[in-house]
């Protein structure tokens, strides 16, 4: 027989400790017993036994019991122990733990609308990037398919974050969860950035750490679209990615979203050596991805104006809309390996990113 420990938080619950229960000893009844009750994601787990959780609680400088946040829409109190439990499940290394209790504390800030996103119609996945010395002490990869298969690490502490949204948050496909079509993202997405290749200052300096701080922030993200180009101009650079941006059935313009881009180390020392800093990019992106009001559907020209009136005034359509308030809002990273490829990440529209330190 082996124990296994329960994984969510009933809203409203004054019990903080998991339940302990008696199951088979037997790999594959119980992922069909997990998969029955909907703790999974669909794929198989490791079975979240009270030694092993144990064991990755011993990386946690917290009580099992201390409540890290309540998460939307069930409002469950994710414990460091219901993180550790559902941490096991998704195959986290032990020392991921403090990672992924600062990725929990991320989601819950009012700011990124946690609410929204694990209600909404829209695709939204949460992307989880990683700075700092604990990217490479984990081996979290920012490098080589940073964004795909093939790192431990970036797999594990996505899908634990996701398997924590729908068992102690509450998100159950069909159910709290009403994505009309989702995202492979909704499995896991997770890189870190690469910082040894970036010309720039990495993200979480940008946003206010110390090089030395660890960082995690997450991103409402909906989805990654591949940009292949060769060209050596940086002007030329910024002309073809602003343009691959601007597309009309998308959040990001009829909310003033917060867009992302991951650029290749190539890319990024193309707009380097052209003279261009980071928020010199923000700024000419911002500028050319402004879309025509007549390129937008009727009736999200009305959901637009709705929206964005006291932002932009009357908006019709010669109106020049920006993809977000600011140039600020955007979010750069340096991430992958040697190519000319980079990523354009649209994103839920109405959440913004969060950074939070990790607590080791």
């Amino acid at each position: 027989m082996t124990n296994s420990s329960t994984t969510g938080g009933a809203a409203g619950t004054t019990r903080r400790r998991a339940v302990l229960f008696e199951a088979l000893d037997d790999l594959d009844a119980i992922n069909e017993m997990y998969h029955e009750r909907r703790w999974t994601d669909g794929l198989p787990i490791i079975p979240p036994t009270e030694e092993r959780v144990l064991r990755m609680l011993k990386h946690s400088r917290r009580s099992p019991d201390d409540v890290v946040a309540i998460l939307a829409p069930a409002f469950g109190a994710a414990t460091v122990e219901r993180i550790a439990i559902n941490a096991v499940m998704a195959g986290c290394p032990d020392a991921l733990l403090p990672v992924l209790v600062a990725a929990v504390e991320a989601v819950a800030e009012k700011g990124f609308n946690l609410q929204a996103i694990q209600c909404t119609t829209h695709p939204a996945a949460v992307w989880i990037i990683v700075n700092g010395p604990v990217a490479q002490r984990l081996q979290i990869n920012g490098t080589f398919n940073c964004l795909g298969q093939g790192t431990r690490a970036n797999g594990a502490l996505g899908r634990a974050l996701r398997l924590i949204l729908q068992n102690v948050g509450g998100a159950l496909p069909a159910e709290m969860d009403r994505s009309t079509q989702g995202q492979p993202g909704k499995y896991s997405f997770c890189c870190a950035e690469n910082e040894g290749d970036s010309p720039w200052e990495a993200l979480h300096v940008e946003r206010g750490f110390a090089p030395e701080a660890s960082t995690v922030t997450v991103v409402a993200a909906g989805g990654t679209l591949n940009m292949n180009t060769h060209t050596k101009d940086g002007d030329e650079l910024l002309r073809v990615i602003a343009r691959s941006m601007a597309y009309p059935p998308s959040n990001d313009y009829w909310i003033a979203g917060e867009p992302w881009l991951a650029l290749s180390p190539e890319h990024a020392e193309i707009l380097k050596k052209s003279g261009y800093t980071k928020a010199e990019v923000k700024r000419r992106l911002w500028e050319g991805s402004k879309l025509a009001g007549r390129e937008m559907a009727a009736r999200d020209l009305v959901r637009i104006n709705t929206a964005r009136s006291a932002e932009l005034g009357e908006i019709g359509p010669d109106s020049m809309i920006p993809i977000s308030s600011s140039a600020e809002t955007m979010g750069i990273i340096v991430a992958g390996g040697p190519g000319t490829h980079s990523v354009y990440v649209p994103c839920f529209g109405d959440s913004r990113a969060v950074t939070k330190q990790v607590v080791e």
